[in-house]
């Protein structure tokens, strides 16, 4: 048995990295990370926001199979998770953070207190530090340390002077009291208590919102550098490509990403939105540093090289392209995500950059084959482990998928707003090397000619010179939820010799 620990960044681009050649963003750490293992430069996870994603990270199942659509959407006690894997394979997993999971309510009483939350705990882990969206044991820990602590706690992502604008403005703690830095001496104290290989889940918040960070990180980066976004000239151009756009348009405020700015996100600035962006690079930038300290923790430990280490999102962020911000949607800034594997075992693959397309279903299935455990056949992910043997699958992927669902089922907003019915709310996208096509439920379709237009920029969805290419591409998507849809028993006939699974040959 070998060590593992398995990171999620929160909210982070698959592009915001050093090693993959963005022009700005600085990620040393990582970047050594890559060179010794296998960087996964088309990875892409399969819903958003938060629970949604991580369902399908901790499962290896598809969101139509799942089922958890949003953040509050119980998790089926059926599904097998990653956590309960490791636990067949002898491991305690252990948390550092949160997983974002919705309680089964048919697994309690009515009257349990994680049913009125969807932050709670994923099947079969072991939390050794939670930090859910109020922070408590970090605001506790920035206290003991003189940090002072608001009376309304997020203000204490505010600035000391208690400006309640933070365009680019650090917090009141410092680069060292960040919730990355109180989770990483959290874990060096749990290490250090360890006597048999271990599993670690480490769950950084950042560079989720809110965005700000402390010095060096918060000026780290010049706003007027970087790449040009990748939208249309205005936000009302790009509102005209879909009615679902110009609803997110309307909905998204400045709040949800900033304390303190009122406001839709459409109200700013071209010089806003590149602080903003360039606070998140810093952020970025942070959780690098603190991934650096892991490993040195290891390697003060004598552990380095007996630990697989795994790097990766949940889901990623718009940050301004297409005149959006958070994860919602159909773009492929919302869903690119990175992958790092380092696995001590397998040198010979170190520096390899796989261009094929990988899912966040594969990595469950990839985890259980590394660590030596059969990998359930009912699963939509497949392992990743012939790319770190320095080989292929013999059918690598082709294409990629993701669902979003949008409904919002205590307001009924964007039902109402878009006229469309509850379950109507909901689009999934087959993307390859070629095209885009995204299939709504209650809503017209887009298409989009990848290869000759990748800002996405022309809905080609309408035009009659591409009707064939969107049939094609509808067909292939309905063939895609054929095979994939709940696997769990269909492959199994009873016979009089007994139950036969048709998957197991």
């Amino acid at each position: 048995m070998r060590n593992v620990v398995f990171i999620t960044a929160d909210q982070w681009r698959a592009d915001c990295v050093g090693a993959a050649g963005h022009p700005v963003v600085r990620t040393p750490n990582i970047d050594r990370l890559a060179a010794e293992g296998v960087r996964f430069a088309r990875h892409f996870t399969q819903a958003a926001p938060c629970a949604p994603a991580r369902a399908c990270l901790y499962t290896g199942l598809y969101q139509m199979t799942n089922r958890v659509v949003r953040n509050g959407t119980p998790l089926d006690a059926r599904h097998l998770t990653l956590a309960q894997a490791m636990r067949a394979l002898g491991y305690d997993p252990t948390l550092f953070g949160y997983t974002d999971t919705g309680l089964d309510p048919r697994s309690t009483v009515p009257e349990d207190p994680w049913l009125r939350t969807y932050e709670g705990i994923l099947p079969g882990m072991t939390v050794r530090t939670f930090l859910p969206e109020y922070p408590g044991p970090w605001l506790s820990w920035l206290a003991a340390r003189g940090v002072d602590i608001p009376g309304s706690w997020q203000n204490v992502y505010m600035p000391a002077d208690g400006e309640p604008a933070l365009w680019g403005k650090p917090p009141r703690y410092g680069a060292d009291e960040t919730q990355t830095a109180f989770l990483v001496g959290e874990f060096e104290r749990w290490v250090s208590e360890q006597r048999a290989p271990w599993f670690c889940h480490l769950s950084f918040l950042m560079p989720h919102p809110p965005f700000v960070v402390p010095e060096p990180y918060c000026s780290m980066y010049d706003p007027a550098s970087g790449p040009a976004f990748a939208r249309a000239a205005h936000f009302e151009v790009e509102a005209q490509k879909h009615p679902y756009l110009r609803y997110v348009q309307e909905a998204l405020r400045k709040h949800e990403r900033i304390y303190g700015p009122p406001g839709p996100t459409t109200d700013g600035s071209e010089a806003d939105a590149r602080q903003v962006r360039a606070t998140y690079w810093g952020m970025v930038s942070e959780v690098d540093a603190q991934i650096g300290r892991i490993r040195s923790i290891l390697e003060k430990a004598g552990q380095w090289d007996d630990t697989l280490f795994i790097v990766t999102s949940d889901h990623a962020e718009q940050l301004g392209d297409h005149h959006l911000w958070g994860k919602l949607g159909f773009y492929d800034q919302s869903y690119a995500v990175p992958l790092i594997i380092r696995d001590p075992g397998r040198r010979a693959s170190a520096g390899r950059v796989v261009e094929d397309f990988t899912e966040a279903v594969d990595l469950m299935p990839t985890i259980v084959d590394l660590l030596g455990g059969a990998v359930p056949n009912h699963l939509d992910g497949r392992p990743l482990t012939a790319y770190l043997d320095g080989g292929a699958p013999a059918e690598p992927r082709r294409e990629v998928h993701w669902e979003f669902d949008f409904r919002d089922g205590a307001s009924q907003r964007p039902a109402k707003h878009l006229g469309i019915g509850f379950d109507d709310c909901a689009l999934a996208v087959i993307r390859d090397e070629r095209f885009k096509y995204v299939h709504f439920a209650g809503l017209p379709p887009l298409l989009f000619d990848i290869a000759n237009d990748p800002a996405e920029l022309v809905n080609l969805a309408e035009d009659p010179a591409y009707q064939s290419v969107r049939i094609a591409y509808a067909e292939r998507m309905l063939a895609w939820r054929a095979r994939h849809l709940d696997r769990r028993l269909s492959g199994i006939e009873l016979t009089e010799a007994g139950p036969v699974d048709g998957r197991a040959e």
